[in-house]
């Protein structure tokens, strides 16, 4: 089971999935989750019995394949902790011998912590209008939003509480913290955080 050197690669192999996941919606939620690392090519998931509870998810940068191997590390997902591993690149092992990537690999992860909120933000957000709240309001969600994919998204960050989806309207949402400051630090992170390649994702404070 070892894993012999484990080499910078954009592909990550996932492992203890939950089984009773539907593909379609399992694809959306590891795309939900780890599009915040970097562009994603392709998540692949089979049906077949000796690839369940397995995927892989393609980077188009490896720095952002080793930011997601670091952060979600028996990261709960649908009730289980994920393993997360650098699939091995064959193709790429016979190039030129990979001393010379140590320190550029160094860098991206040195510089890959604050990746996924830097690439979402996007400059200063003028939508504070409201002052601090618990609550935040979501806008401008794709159709396929649910109550689980938000949930994950928002539950990596302390003091989750609940999504509360709006009868009727797919684009909105609200997400409720312990209090305004645990709120703010989710809404800084994922402001602008794309769940579909068209649907970035705006976070302001409800109104109190």
């Amino acid at each position: 089971m070892a894993v012999p050197e484990t080499r910078p690669n954009h592909t990550i192999y996932i492992n203890n999935l939950n089984e009773k996941i539907k593909k379609d919606e399992l694809k959306k939620s590891l795309y939900a989750i780890f599009s915040q690392f970097g562009q994603i090519l392709d998540i692949l998931v089979s049906r077949s019995l000796k690839m369940r509870g397995q995927a892989f998810v393609i980077f188009k940068e490896v720095s952002s394949a080793t930011n997601a191997l670091r952060s979600m590390q028996g990261f709960p997902f649908y009730d289980k902790p994920m393993g997360t591993f650098v699939e091995r690149d064959r193709k790429r092992e016979k190039r030129k011998p990979k001393s010379q990537e140590t320190p550029s690999s160094k860098k991206a992860v040195q510089g890959g912590a604050a990746a996924p909120v830097v690439g979402s933000v996007q400059g200063p957000v003028p939508l504070s209008e409201n002052p601090p709240n618990h609550i935040l309001f979501l806008t401008n969600l794709p159709e396929e939003t649910n109550e689980l994919m938000l949930s994950m998204l928002f539950n990596q960050f302390p003091g989750f509480k609940e999504v509360r989806l709006v009868p009727g309207r797919h684009d909105i949402a609200f997400v409720e913290f312990d209090n305004e400051v645990q709120a703010g630090a989710a809404r800084d992170a994922l402001q602008g955080f794309k769940i579909t390649q068209n649907n970035a994702m705006k976070i302001s404070f409800a109104k109190k």
